[in-house]
């Protein structure tokens, strides 16, 4: 032992070698030989702290051919310990990129509802546990982070879906695990975008895809690392003539992303996304048109315009090795064009008058902060996530007559007359969310969160009508001015389990409450066939998960869990009959509505289950089984309680196998959902509008093959092989009214080089 200043001294040694060593906490040990020869010896040792620069390593999850695995505990500035969570990774699929097929790319995702109306992949509808599908509006859409809908609460409608080809990974958390991100049932979608790659200064990527029905797509990307600069951007050109008539559609899509590294522990980045497609709409059927012939169209008029411009800029600081904090802004200017022909009567003939044309403009622009500190409590290592949210958004809608011809032409005829909507929807949100993981051992976890939200929402403008006479003249124009406010605020809690009983086995629970205001549409409607319930309310309720499955695992991968779903006040349509005895919908508070059921997923490579060591082959079978039960059990609307939710079909089965020898692949997969009703009323005729009624069973199977040459990929698929004649949607509006049927069978080859 020395002194307070590093002495010692040793006293009557004999004359011989001796090994002296030095050990001192935090500092690397010294180890000197010496030799004692009958004098004193005077030593000066110097100790050097412990801390010193290493080389990089990588550390990777198991490879593995499944394509799908679920977020660790803390990854990514977010925290996911105990919550049901699953990541696509879009490289190791073999499906069709080349049209974002969702059929193929959530198939490992149990339980999800997929609206299927279009070919060419421009807009992703999808739900689950009886959450509307329309344009993935009960989820929170993100892009590396940020959001990308019209607006996250007035109009969380996602018209921008970025190109699969394009996306890194998507991850995917349920709504009973998302507090952190937001209030709505669904949880989350985060398209996390590829990133540049490291070893390289320049590398460009080509593929070029043809298919059916003048099915074209151009996707070009350069990505590399200079220095401290990494980037990586792509363009895409992707165009139809469509399954049906009057379908064509072009899409372009632009995105750079440029990060740049201040010091070790600091960078800064850089998004920039540009989305644009028209698209001609061949509108919707009714009941008897689908029997009759599920490819004829009596609309010619129809268009659908786009336009999506996104900015966002990321700082990513990392102050020590237990402590990282982030921080984003991000903005929107973007619009929505929709211009046509659309009667109640979906089977009305067109009288080639003047088009009903409806304009929307959003811009917004918001700022998330997060802070992440890992710590020590009770010798337990413990996760706090803190982190706040602001969101300001300014959204412009018009209504009014467009021109009478057939061209895409978004102007006002006579607009100081002829505009019969005119509003201006304000809204301003501030958030603040934290979450801590407390880790009770090594095998258990519990991790309670809360969000406060203040939401204020406006809208400001007014409506009118246009009446005319039998021969088509205007005889009465009316405007009424209107004026709504709406402020809120309140507190959610929720928390997560989770008990690793064995190293490959985890079980967890998470619990949340859940909530989604009104949106813009629900305060005023722009559609003549609906009318709005002004007292309409909030919808608010809560989630539960509980479920066991596999961690750690590279052959073999399943996650079967139960969820209640108990959803208050929520918003729907009912079908009824207007004092003139005309079929109208009414959008208003339907009822309590519960959903409950099984969602299980297992996938495993059987070949490597009984021959681990081999790496040429690979045979990979997954089973997608949900198993839905709904039921409204409260509602102030004659007819619906006790009727079933809509868009909850009891049984969603999604199966496939995927065969793998080197670098070729190729996969086939079945789709089966059973009977599901579009309203509240489970009104199963169509009718004259055919915008409510079933939505029956359908069977759907594709194909997809791979083969990698050296630089040189070659992908192809058939899509829905058996043809079969099936719909998913039967829509209210645009780009109906009525059945909008799904593509039939379809074929597509794509070429990639990689330089």
């Amino acid at each position: 032992m020395t002194d307070s200043l590093g002495h010692f001294e040793f006293l009557s040694l004999a004359n011989r070698k001796y090994t002296l060593q030095m050990i001192l906490d935090d500092f690397k040990p010294v180890t000197r030989e010496i030799s004692i020869r009958g004098k004193d010896l005077v030593l000066e040792l110097f100790v050097y702290p412990r801390s010193e620069n290493l080389n990089e390593i990588m550390v990777s999850e198991k490879k593995t051919d499944f394509g799908f695995s679920r977020l660790r505990g803390v990854e990514n500035m977010g925290i996911y310990e105990g919550k049901k969570s699953e990541v696509i990774n879009p490289e190791q699929l073999v499906a069709n990129l080349s049209t974002n097929n969702a059929r193929q790319i959530y198939a490992r995702v149990a339980g999800l509802n997929i609206w299927e109306n279009e070919g060419g992949g421009l807009q992703l509808s999808i739900g689950g546990r009886g959450l509307d599908p329309n344009r993935t509006s009960n989820f929170n859409v993100r892009q590396n982070g940020h959001d990308i809908s019209a607006d996250a609460l007035g109009y969380p409608e996602s018209y921008y879906t970025p190109p699969v080809e394009a996306v890194g990974r998507i991850q995917i958390v349920r709504g009973a695990a998302s507090l952190q991100y937001g209030t709505q049932f669904g949880g989350l979608i985060n398209f996390v975008m590829r990133k540049p790659v490291a070893d390289r200064k320049f590398e460009p990527v080509a593929r070029q895809s043809i298919g059916s029905f003048g099915f074209y797509n151009a996707f070009s990307s350069v990505s590399g690392t200079v220095g401290k600069l990494s980037y990586y951007s792509f363009f895409q050109y992707k165009k139809a003539d469509g399954w049906r008539a009057n379908s064509l559609f072009n899409n372009y899509t632009f995105y750079t992303d440029i990060d740049y590294k201040l010091s070790e522990n600091t960078s800064v980045g850089l998004d920039v996304t540009h989305m644009n497609y028209l698209a001609k709409q061949p509108g919707g059927l009714s009941d008897a048109m689908f029997a009759q012939n599920p490819r004829q169209t009596i609309r010619e008029r129809n268009w659908f315009d786009v336009g999506w411009n996104m900015l966002a800029v990321h700082f990513d600081h990392k102050f020590n090795a237990t402590s990282d904090f982030n921080l984003r802004f991000f903005g929107l200017s973007a619009h929505r064009y929709s211009l046509g022909f659309r009667p109640n009567r979906v089977a009305t003939i067109d009288d080639n008058g003047e088009r009903d044309l409806i304009k929307g403009e959003f811009t917004n622009w918001g700022t998330e902060a997060r802070y992440l500190k890992r710590y020590s409590l009770a010798k337990n290592q413990s996760v706090l996530l803190a982190g706040a949210r602001y969101y300001h958004g300014f959204n412009h809608s018009l209504q009014g007559q467009g021109s009478n011809g057939k061209d895409a032409n978004f102007s006002f005829v006579e607009p100081e007359r002829f505009i019969t909507y005119d509003y201006e929807f304000p809204n301003r949100n501030v958030s603040l969310f934290a979450e801590n993981i407390f880790y009770l051992g090594e095998r258990f976890s519990i991790t309670p969160g809360v969000r406060f939200e203040y939401i204020s929402t406006k809208a400001d403008g007014y409506y009118g009508t246009i009446q005319r006479d039998l021969a088509g003249n205007v005889i009465n124009i009316t405007r009424s001015d209107e004026f709504r406010k709406n402020n809120r605020q309140f507190l959610l809690a929720g928390v997560g389990l989770s008990y690793k009983p064995f190293e490959l086995v985890e079980a967890y629970g998470n619990f949340s409450q859940n909530y989604r205001s009104i949106t813009f549409s629900d305060m005023r409607i722009a559609n003549p066939s609906s009318v709005i319930d002004p007292d309409m309310k909030d919808e608010k309720g809560y989630s539960v998960d509980i479920g066991v499955r596999s961690r750690q695992t590279s052959v073999f991968n399943y996650d079967v869990s139960f969820f209640y779903l108990n959803y208050n006040n929520r918003i729907g349509e009912i079908q009824f009959y207007d004092e003139s005895n005309r079929i109208l919908r009414l959008r208003t508070n339907v009822g309590q509505a519960v959903i409950l059921g099984l969602e299980s997923y297992a996938e495993a490579d059987f070949y490597k289950l009984f021959s681990p060591d081999s790496r040429n082959f690979s045979a990979v079978l997954f089973g997608n089984f949900a198993f839905i039960q709904s039921e409204y059990r409260k509602s102030k609307m004659t007819g619906v309680e006790g009727n079933q939710v809509e868009f909850v079909p009891k049984v969603n089965l999604k199966t496939g196998f995927k065969l793998a020898y080197k670098n070729l692949k190729g996969s086939i997969q079945f789709t089966h959902l059973t009977d599901q009703f579009s309203d509240a009323t489970n009104a199963r005729d169509g009718g004259i509008s055919s915008v409510v009624g079933l939505i029956p069973a359908y069977q759907i199977m594709d194909v997809s093959f791979s083969y990698e040459i050296k630089n040189f990929r070659v992908e192809s698929s058939i899509n829905n092989l058996a043809n079969a004649m099936y719909f998913t949607r039967r829509a209210t509006g645009y780009p109906g009214p009525g059945i909008l049927p799904s593509d039939g069978r379809s074929f597509y080859l794509t070429l990639q080089v990689k330089i």
